[in-house]
C-alpha cells in the first residue's frame, strides 16, 4: 500500500518511527511533513495527507499530533476521507471494520509508542466488514459539501 504519513512538531518523532515501521512491513510511506520538532500549524501537514487520500494517490495516512483531533479535524474536510481518532486496540479495529476509516489520527501525547505501533498494525490488517456498514458509509458521503 501507499500510505501518507503526516505530522506537527507534537508528533515528529513518532512519525519517523511509524515512517520506518511502515516501510519495514513493505509499504511505500509517503512523507508529508513535518521535518521537524519545530512548532508548526498541524492543519498545513494533515491537509496534504488528506488531499493525497482524497486524490486516490494514496490508499491510506497515517496522521500524528499532541492529541490527534486537531489532525482529524482537519483530514475530515476532504472528500472521501473518513479519518478516526483511535486511543484503544478496539477503538482502531472498530474505526476500520465498522466506518472503513483511511485516515487514522493518533495522538504522540498520549499514546506510547508501543500503542501506536500495535494501532497502526492494527489498522493496516482489520478489513472492512461491508454490509450494512456500507450502507452508512454512503450516508456520510452525502453530507459532503465539495
Amino acid at each position: 500500500m501507499r500510505i501518507a504519513i503526516a505530522s506537527d512538531h507534537a508528533g515528529y518523532s513518532e512519525k519517523e518511527e511509524v515512517k520506518r515501521l511502515l516501510t519495514s512491513l513493505g509499504h511505500e510511506a509517503v512523507d508529508c511533513g513535518t521535518g521537524s520538532g519545530e512548532s508548526v500549524d498541524y492543519p498545513e501537514f494533515a491537509a496534504k495527507a488528506a488531499e493525497m487520500v482524497s486524490r486516490g494517490e494514496c490508499d491510506q495516512a497515517v496522521m500524528l499530533c499532541g492529541t490527534g483531533i486537531g489532525m482529524a479535524m482537519t483530514a475530515n474536510k476532504f472528500k472521501g476521507v473518513r479519518a478516526a481518532v483511535c486511543y484503544s486496540e478496539f477503538s482502531t479495529e472498530m474505526a476500520r471494520r465498522h466506518n472503513n476509516a483511511n485516515v487514522l489520527c493518533l495522538g504522540a501525547r498520549s499514546l506510547s509508542m508501543e500503542q501506536i505501533r500495535r494501532y497502526v498494525d492494527i489498522s493496516l490488517k482489520t478489513p472492512f466488514e461491508g454490509g450494512r456498514h456500507l450502507r452508512r458509509i454512503n450516508k456520510i458521503h452525502e453530507y459532503e459539501k465539495q
